[in-house]
């Protein structure tokens, strides 16, 4: 938890200083280490023990020698300073979508606008309008932009929620009471955002367990505490709830807790059909009230004559009928992918070298990576300019020649200009082993003319990947307007695989237009978009997407060996 407190504190530092207007470089050297500390695998402290600080991406001699103050005295006095000058509550204007630094700046100092509510009242009076540069639309956007955020806020991310789930189930599952443990709930489901996290678990001392519970070092209120059901609040201000369950019931309570409404509704209407009952309890014969099933999950589909069905798929989005049909999908896994296909480098705005990055594959289990830095047009990002690239492709394929049985591909994340064409002339591009297209400016273009943007970028004989299609970002940003369909026929003419970007807060594709995308037989690329060693890990939460979408092994082209991968861009 000291890492996520670092990384917040960072985090708010980088806001405060654009607000004041300092320096960007030194505001992005903050925000940089604070997203490198949030995704580290190891609890900072232990680095801090070790003096291996240095070895984290993005953390120089001034932000370690704050690490080490904060971890020394539970405080940071430049931070103390600068809450003096700046409000905390005016850095959440801050995420927004459309309020700025210098925004937040001038509603602060010319209406003595300091919290979100705040604004949010003077927006729906009307009374922004009169700045300078505000009109009625702004207003609008800004109100839509508060009600975004309000939602974000009600929601965590799946990885946030993870993280969280799977400190509390390793730390509980260590007690030689705990017998069986598992999440629930959404969580389970792996939907990509999640309200609040359930935990069950069976145990011979229920006391002993829901004692450790409470006194996890992450909780930092204890809402109920029950010989069969606790709940806390976590520093983070995330709801959970542990429920120990008899033995004879964990099955029919882990279905009951996991499967959506929906699903569960449909699974009792054939429960009782068949003259049953199902509950959290177990499988009951509705004549007689005898208990026929409950201690595994597999019994109670088992019992109403369905084959299992994988948590991911409980929505009742088809799965029954499928189910019934013997047509469930043999969901792709994360141990069948055997690369990742877009991440970056400290060539662009990535923490860490080619080198250290290929390690990290390699200690996965991939067989091939490709490097897809920037382009030239994003400079916030450290762009490549084109002689930049050509020395980059060189570079790897050196490093090819070192390398055996691993392949890594030259590549370029190429921004998508306005007009639908690429940020690089195609002499350059037919230099790469993959293309990877995205956009990331001009976000708000019409559906009509943001959908043709697209279409012609991908009809470009050198892009192979489109990335993170619709632009949305959880809880910040909604996804931009586009004719997918439209785009999914293009992609499928033009041998164009569309990304799951695994990144927390991107989840883009979503599970929906996965399974949109597999009707049309376009392929999909699972790519973490990882700036540092450690977020390679994301892999996870893009297969789980995946998953939710029904997608299989043959869908997804880095599940694939490099020559078919090769074979179907060229194609």
């Amino acid at each position: 938890m000291i890492s996520i407190k670092i990384a917040n504190i960072f985090e708010d530092i980088a806001y405060m200083l654009e607000i004041k207007g300092d320096n960007p470089f030194r505001i992005r050297a903050y925000r940089k280490a604070a997203r490198n500390i949030r995704t580290l695998a190891e609890d900072l402290e232990k680095f801090a023990d070790e003096g291996r600080l240095d070895q984290i991406p993005g953390i120089g001699s001034g932000t370690k020698e704050k690490i080490y103050e904060i971890l020394d005295t539970g405080r940071l006095q430049f931070y103390e300073k600068l809450k003096n000058e700046i409000p905390p509550s005016l850095v959440k204007l801050l995420s927004i979508p459309g309020v700025g630094p210098k925004l937040a700046k001038r509603f602060y100092e010319e209406l003595d606008i300091r919290d979100i509510e705040h604004l949010e009242k003077m927006a729906k009076e009307h009374r922004l309008a009169g700045l300078p540069g505000i009109k009625e639309k702004t207003e609008q956007n800004i109100i839509k932009g508060i009600e975004m955020v309000k939602r974000g806020l009600e929601r965590m991310t799946l990885g946030v929620a993870l993280s969280t789930a799977n400190e509390i189930v390793n730390k509980l599952s260590k007690l030689s009471e705990v017998k069986r443990i598992s999440t629930a709930g959404s969580l389970r489901r792996r939907k990509e955002t999640i309200g609040d996290i359930d935990i069950l678990t069976t145990s011979s001392n229920s006391k002993k367990v829901m004692d450790t519970f409470i006194s996890l070092p992450l909780v930092e209120r204890v809402l109920v505490c029950g010989d069969t059901k606790s709940s806390i609040i976590t520093y983070d201000g995330i709801h959970v709830d542990l429920r120990v369950v008899e033995p004879e019931s964990y099955g029919s309570a882990l279905a009951y807790f996991t499967g959506s409404k929906a699903h569960n509704i449909r699974i009792r209407e054939i429960a009782m059909k068949n003259s049953l009952k199902i509950n959290e309890y177990g499988v009951f014969d509705e004549k007689t009230g005898m208990k026929i099933a409950g201690e595994n999950e597999e019994e109670i589909y088992q019992i109403i004559d369905l084959p299992f069905i994988v948590p991911e798929l409980r929505e009742d989005r088809g799965e029954i009928e499928a189910a019934k049909q013997n047509r469930l999908p043999g969901l792709v896994k994360l141990s069948q992918i055997k690369g990742d296909l877009h991440i970056h480098t400290i060539w662009s705005d990535g923490g860490n070298s080619i080198e250290e990055m290929l390690k990290a594959a390699q200690e996965i289990g991939y067989k091939y990576l490709a490097i897809c830095d920037h382009s030239q047009t994003l400079k916030v990002a450290g762009g490549l300019s084109e002689d930049k690239l050509s020395e980059q492709i060189e570079k790897i394929k050196e490093l090819n020649s070192k390398y055996k049985d691993f392949d890594i591909l030259a590549g370029s994340e190429v921004d998508i200009k306005a007009d639908g064409s690429l940020d690089y002339p195609d002499e350059l591009l037919e230099k790469l082993d993959i293309v990877v297209a995205a956009i990331h400016t001009r976000l708000k273009m019409p559906r009509h003319e943001m959908t043709r943007r697209i279409i012609k970028a991908i009809q470009n004989p050198y892009v192979n990947i489109l990335a993170h299609p619709t632009g949305r970002l959880l809880g910040v940003r909604d996804a931009y307007e586009i004719d997918l369909d439209e785009i999914l026929k293009v992609a499928k003419r033009n041998n164009v695989a569309l990304e799951i970007n695994a990144f927390p807060e991107r989840l883009d594709l979503n599970d929906i237009n996965c399974k949109r995308a597999k009707d049309y037989g376009v392929l999909i690329s699972i790519n973490t978009d990882s700036h540092i060693t450690n977020q390679l890990n994301y892999m996870t939460l893009g297969v789980s997407v995946a998953r939710r979408g029904w997608l299989e092994p043959e869908n997804i082209i880095n599940t694939k060996h490099i020559e078919e991968i090769l074979s179907f861009f060229k194609g």
